[in-house]
């Protein structure tokens, strides 16, 4: 499956896609990346007259490019009429720097296990110098159903 073909298959739309960009995907993991724009929503209010990225956008956008797409890849091609989606189970991360408007991060994702539709990831997000601002793991569970 085509980089292109997986970003067609996110479930995501303005202004909740937080996926610019998918540089690289195999079995083994995904790379890609995205730029806040300063104009969302949130910036007004997190933090007044000094906005920052709220560390759950930051996770989210981690689960999109780490935990979704690769997911969409591993279960490839499924029935006529039928998506696959990823539903976030757990995650454990830890944030070391902040991320403003305007910033554009690079998310790397390494596969732990994908086994009995759950998907467990180690991802970590850099800014543009190469820091890292927050890493940690992931896990989500693959079904073509979103309810039942």
């Amino acid at each position: 499956m085509k980089q292109e073909e997986i970003l067609a298959r996110l479930p995501y739309s303005y202004p909740f896609l937080f996926v610019d960009e998918l540089l690289s995907i195999d079995e083994n993991g995904s790379t890609g990346t995205f730029t806040y724009p300063p104009d969302l929503d949130f910036y007004k209010g997190h933090f007044k007259d000094h906005p920052v990225t709220p560390g759950v956008i930051l996770t989210e956008t981690m689960a999109q490019i780490g935990l979704v797409c690769l997911g969409i890849f591993l279960t490839g091609d499924v029935a006529p009429g039928n998506s696959s989606h990823v539903m976030l189970t757990s995650t454990a991360i830890d944030f070391m720097k902040p991320v403003f408007p305007g910033e554009k991060v690079t998310v790397t994702a390494e596969k732990v296990y994908f086994r009995f539709k759950k998907l467990h990831c180690n991802v970590q997000m850099k800014n543009k110098a190469g820091d890292v601002v927050c890493k940690g793991s992931i896990s989500g569970m693959v079904t073509t159903k979103l309810n039942g």
